[in-house]
């Protein structure tokens, strides 16, 4: 009788010991934003928003990732962050909204992932693009080579990805290369441009009031600014854009910044909601940002008439006219690069 008592015992420890090690089917997901845009963050795969993760006022957040391993995007209400949840994992985020892709940093078990693709957002928002494809043939394979090496390096080093997410990184650097390849061909035709009338734009909205169309800007230089509240890039070159405003006050020159938001990155259940909600994040982006300069809003963002007529297929994207409104360079300096001063200064500016 006491063997039989053993045995079944021992059949109860054994159960026991099945049910401890029972598969985690979730991550957790826990961090801290620091000047946060939002009280939530969303969990997305393309443009479906799967998951809501409350943040509270300190700007703390806690939650269970019940998703398939994988790469997906964290929205704040302003700006997208790639992560890699894999279950049974804690990972943690710190990020400054304010500083969000410089800041953004990840923890816990497997972290590598999520790091690598947000060292990947910095190694990327700092490509000098401009120079790779301003120059001859021997400029863009010597600035793309240099890039495709630090690319190939981060890929490398990177932990916790997958099999799949490899091979997609690396087929992601062949497309870049593609993107840029056209870029470079779409630059020199844009040099067939110089001296020619300038597409132009009708009664786009205002962020003073009214409506404005670029036969309004004759008279004056004008430079003008082709972004979106979603694009990393183009927010980051908002900054440079103000202090070259600040410098040119006064002088013969208008900045332009025309938004070609069209509700990506908007929630909505038609188009039309989705465009009243990007208008609106319009205003606030101005506002939050204190951006200067002539604020206009397109009126069919990439598939407005003036977008298509200059080939605008990624921003962003700056022009520079005359003041009788011929182009002087249709693909003309970001505000960040020393580029843009010389090339003023070449006007008389």
């Amino acid at each position: 009788m006491k063997k039989i008592v053993f045995a079944l015992a021992t059949l109860a420890i054994v159960s026991c010991k099945k049910e401890e090690v029972k598969p985690v089917d979730y991550t957790l997901f826990t961090g801290k934003i620091t000047n946060k845009n939002s009280d939530k963050l969303e969990v997305r795969q393309g443009p479906k928003v799967i998951q809501e993760i409350k943040v509270d006022e300190n700007g703390v957040f806690a939650d269970t990732i019940r998703l398939n391993d994988g790469k997906y995007n964290i929205f704040d209400g302003t700006e997208y962050a790639e992560v890699f949840f894999t279950k049974g994992k804690h990972l943690a985020m710190t990020l400054d909204a304010e500083k969000f892709d410089e800041s953004i940093a990840f923890t816990g078990e497997g972290s590598g992932a999520s790091n690598y693709f947000s060292d990947l957002t910095r190694l990327q928002a700092n490509l000098d693009y401009e120079s790779i494809i301003s120059g001859d043939q021997a400029d863009f394979d010597t600035g793309f080579g240099k890039f495709e090496t630090e690319y190939n390096t981060l890929l490398k080093n990177a932990t916790g990805l997958d099999s799949l997410t490899i091979d997609q990184q690396t087929k992601g650097i062949t497309g870049m290369k593609g993107q840029l390849v056209q870029m470079f061909a779409a630059k020199n035709k844009m040099k067939e441009l110089i001296g020619t009338p300038s597409p132009s734009f009708e009664n786009y909205e205002n962020i003073k009031g009214g409506k404005t169309s670029l036969a309004d800007l004759k008279g004056k230089y004008v430079y003008i600014d082709l972004w979106a509240t979603w694009c990393g890039p183009c927010k980051k070159e908002i900054p440079a854009l103000k202090e070259v405003e600040a410098k040119y006050h006064g002088k013969n020159i208008e900045f332009v910044s025309i938004s070609l938001d069209n509700g990506r990155g908007y929630k909505g259940e038609t188009k039309e909601a989705k465009a009243i909600a990007a208008n609106e994040g319009w205003k606030k982006m101005i506002a939050e940002k204190e951006m200067t300069g002539v604020q206009l809003f397109a009126d069919n963002g990439f598939a407005s008439t003036f977008a298509k007529e200059y080939g605008v297929n990624s921003i962003p994207r700056f022009l520079l006219l005359d003041p009788k409104g011929n182009i002087i360079d249709a693909d003309a300096p970001r505000p960040s690069s020393p580029k843009l001063i010389e090339v003023l200064t070449a006007q008389g500016l």
